[in-house]
């Protein structure tokens, strides 16, 4: 496996575009869930993320989607999903899109 067969972290911000918070209504990229990706081997994708609340009943069905969608891109062969807790996630990670939809701020 080459680094030019890796998706770009662009390709996977987009792709991560699909997967929704089934609450919200809305993508995790603009809800601001996601906090970072990397590539930490060739074939591996690494998706730093956050829920909005420790307590979120949708945090396993998120995760998965995450994991399953990105696993989809080509040249990756393992997704290594890590929920963080810090910083907090709060609504000022939201895009504008996001609070306008949601009428906040």
């Amino acid at each position: 496996m080459t680094v030019d067969q890796m998706p770009t972290e662009e390709a996977v911000f987009d792709a991560l575009r699909q997967v929704e918070d089934p609450e919200l209504g809305m993508d995790v990229v603009e809800i601001g869930l996601v906090y970072g990706i990397s590539f930490p081997k060739p074939g591996t994708v690494k998706v730093s993320y956050s829920l909005t609340s420790p307590a979120c009943p949708a945090g396993p069905e998120i995760t998965a989607n995450m994991v399953n969608t990105v696993r989809a891109l080509p040249g990756v062969e393992t997704v290594e999903p890590e929920l963080v807790w810090s910083p907090a996630w709060t609504p000022d990670r939201m895009s504008e899109d996001a609070k306008f939809i949601l009428g906040i701020g």
